[in-house]
């Protein structure tokens, strides 16, 4: 015979507890298979599983702290982040310093800026004497050792002469012309010389409009500065980092700015002195400089 029972294993007769005997006893459950199947659907389990498995985590992992310790969850006992942190001067931290150098040089260039005005009734004979004395000016420098790459002319103007003496309108007397030339002249020793001639054949009609000194292979001169001040960088880089108790690292960045020479004007006196004599050149010097920004590294 057989018990039902939902929360049992005996059931108590005649005062006294009767257990089945083993193997023979079969429980009944209240509910059947199909009511169970109805019962818990897939969403309900993935939903136990889900809240199963947050829980183990939770179990293992513990609870993170804001201050960077965890409390473990089955013995609450407390331990320390091994994250590391970042501090201003750690490891990784640079230095920038800047470098500065001059570098001086002889200038290796004569540059003349001269023009050539002739006034005539009408524009054509201006012109024709302009070109007339522009061209003794040429010859004369070309055979003075003036290169064809270094000679250009540099401009042209042709305008109108009035005669303001009287009253009323303005009359016209004729036209001006004026032709530009401009010359670099690199033999310094033969440079003043070139100029005398130059400007005494053009005669009156030659005006000198500034003679300069420039400097313009630069190449090996900032090369020269960009070493010395690298090294003006470095060596207050590896002071800094000596008095900080720290070595120092590789440069990590370099920017630079180079300061190129601009040509020196020569006085007026020399340009009038032209007409009469040889122009006496004294190329003296020009500096080149060159500052850098460098970022160390600091170890």
């Amino acid at each position: 015979m057989f018990e039902h029972s939902s929360q049992r294993t005996g059931v108590e007769r005649a005062g006294s507890l009767w257990k089945e005997p083993p193997g023979r006893f079969v429980r009944h459950s209240s509910m059947t298979l199909a009511d169970l199947t109805s019962v818990i659907t897939p969403r309900r389990a993935s939903l136990v599983l889900i809240a199963a498995l947050s829980l183990t985590v939770a179990h293992l992992a513990g609870v993170t702290r804001s201050d960077g310790t965890s409390v473990a969850a089955s013995t609450g006992a407390v331990t320390s982040s091994t994250q590391p942190s970042t501090i201003a001067g750690g490891a990784g931290a640079g230095i920038t310093v800047s470098g500065q150098a001059d570098v001086a040089g002889i200038p290796d260039t004569l540059r003349l800026d001269l023009s050539v005005v002739a006034t005539a009734p009408s524009v054509s004979e201006a012109l024709a004497k302009a070109n007339g004395s522009a061209d003794a000016v040429q010859k004369s420098l070309l055979g003075n050792g003036v290169g064809k790459k270094d000679l250009q002319t540099s401009g042209l103007n042709i305008a109108p002469s009035y005669d303001y003496t009287k009253s009323g309108e303005p009359r016209l007397k004729g036209y001006v012309v004026s032709e530009s030339v401009s010359a670099k002249l690199r033999d310094f020793g033969r440079a003043g010389d070139a100029i005398g001639k130059a400007v005494r054949v053009g005669g009156n009609a030659v005006q000198v409009n500034g003679i300069s000194l420039d400097l313009e292979d630069t190449g090996a001169l900032v090369a020269q500065a960009r070493d010395r001040a690298f090294a003006d960088a470095m060596a207050k880089a590896e002071q800094y980092a000596k008095a900080a108790g720290r070595s120092l690292g590789a440069a990590a960045s370099i920017a630079e700015t180079v300061v190129a020479p601009s040509p020196i004007s020569m006085p007026l006196a020399a340009m009038s002195q032209a007409k009469q004599a040889d122009v006496p050149i004294q190329p003296g010097s020009q500096q080149v400089g060159v500052t850098v920004t460098v970022v160390f590294a600091m170890r």
